[in-house]
């Protein structure tokens, strides 16, 4: 079943770069009964680095075990996709179909199954079926090359609009390119957040290097989104750097370029991140949340998702209703220092709330206008310290109830 394009999607697809030693490819392996390619197969050339981040659900599919074993040997030579079925808590044939589609594509390029990265995204509890799996990955196998518009088409799911950025980094008198594309629309959580990610760049970095500019990244885009509040058995996001651009591999912290490398890596993280919010099942809004005044920007965080995952207020902001006491009682629940006659609380630059009132002669015309809008900003100020984090959602509609209640059809 398809559905409406988000309002909050951007008017265009990306003007993506290719990016040297990365092509990718996409098949129909038919997972599903849709007219559409579903299969997505791109190699990396030989050399490349790879550092990852994988879900904190305790029940991760053979997918996000494979790459977990993998990534401490930092190589990659390709990537599968599959979209239409997770093949989590399937035991051992979706171990079996993991380990298949890994060997099959290993078999192609000469190389070893643990260089080969493997990812799922779909219905959980139907078992991967190897025989489409190895059709799809044949028929990408003598497939010509696509372009990013195509790779992204084909590993979504419920993603109503294709979701990819880019950005760009100098080393030295080299200019890199970083390319991201991304799936994610429902069950988006912080746990490290609820999608499929791969990031890929012809910067040489070594793996170390990248693990840590990817964790870094992550904890401040990926892991401060939320849509539902459910973390998925499938969270994977991937960075794979090939090297091709031909400068010297950075490792550390004080080689020439490492700060651009960093930033650029934080910046296409955060860009992804915000798509995967604004296709927000049935979104209509895209919120941002900033806590300040915490004990800690651990704290802060806390807040702010506790926060960002109420239905209370989520329901409020779909609704235009500037509910601050909503607010409130988030602040409230979420089990971190607060004290209420220290609290304030705006919307957009309008406080409403502080010192435990509402601010007097408050006047709610401004905070209407502010929340008519399809972006809206609450600040919360904790007056306790000097932690600080933001946080991204949505809001929650009746189009969320729809998309859920027939996700199998």
């Amino acid at each position: 079943m398809t559905h409406p394009r988000s309002p909050l999607a951007p008017a265009t697809f990306p003007d993506l770069p290719q990016v040297a030693g990365v092509i990718p490819r996409v098949a129909r392996a038919r997972y599903k009964a849709w007219d559409r390619c579903d299969l997505t197969f791109v190699t990396l050339a030989p050399g490349t680095t790879v550092a990852g981040v994988t879900t904190q659900s305790r029940c991760p599919s053979p997918e996000v075990e494979w790459c977990r074993q993998a990534l401490p040997l930092g190589r990659a030579r390709a990537l599968v996709v599959n979209a239409g079925n997770s093949n989590a808590f399937t035991g051992d044939r979706g171990r079996a179909a993991v380990e298949a589609i890994a060997a099959r594509a290993a078999a192609h390029l000469g190389c070893q199954p643990s260089d080969i990265f493997v990812a799922s995204t779909g219905v959980i509890g139907v078992p991967l079926p190897i025989d489409r799996a190895e059709a799809g990955l044949d028929a990408a196998f003598v497939a010509e090359p696509c372009d990013w518009r195509a790779a992204t088409d084909a590993i979504g799911t419920t993603d109503t609009f294709p979701k990819a950025a880019m950005t760009h980094a100098m080393i030295g008198d080299r200019r890199v390119s970083f390319v991201g594309i991304i799936k994610g629309s429902g069950m988006i959580a912080p746990d490290m957040a609820t999608m499929l990610g791969f990031l890929f760049t012809d910067a040489a970095i070594e793996a170390g290097f990248l693990q840590r500019a990817l964790d870094e990244a992550n904890a401040r885009s990926f892991s401060c989104i939320t849509v539902d509040g459910d973390t998925s058995t499938s969270d994977t996001v991937l960075a794979f750097a090939t090297g091709a651009a031909g400068n010297p591999a950075i490792a550390g912290d004080d080689d020439p370029g490492a700060d651009a490398v960093r930033a650029a890596i934080a910046d296409l993280c955060l860009q992804l991140a915000h798509l995967v919010v604004r296709d927000g099942e049935g979104a209509s809004k895209f919120i941002a949340i900033t806590v300040e005044g915490a004990v800690s920007d651990a704290s802060a965080r806390t807040v702010a998702l506790s926060i960002a995952n109420s239905p209370l207020v989520k329901t409020a902001i779909a609704g235009g209703d500037a509910n601050w006491g909503r607010i409130v009682m988030a602040v409230g629940k979420a089990g971190e220092p607060a004290e209420r006659d220290r609290l304030a609380i705006r919307f957009g630059a309008t406080p409403v709330a502080m010192n435990g009132l509402a601010v007097e002669g408050y006047d709610e015309a401004p905070v209407a206008a502010h929340l008519a809008g399809d972006e809206v900003e609450i600040g919360v100020d904790l007056g306790l310290g000097d932690g600080r984090a933001t946080v991204w959602t949505c809001d929650l509609t009746h189009g969320y109830i729809s998309i859920n209640a027939d996700y199998r059809s």
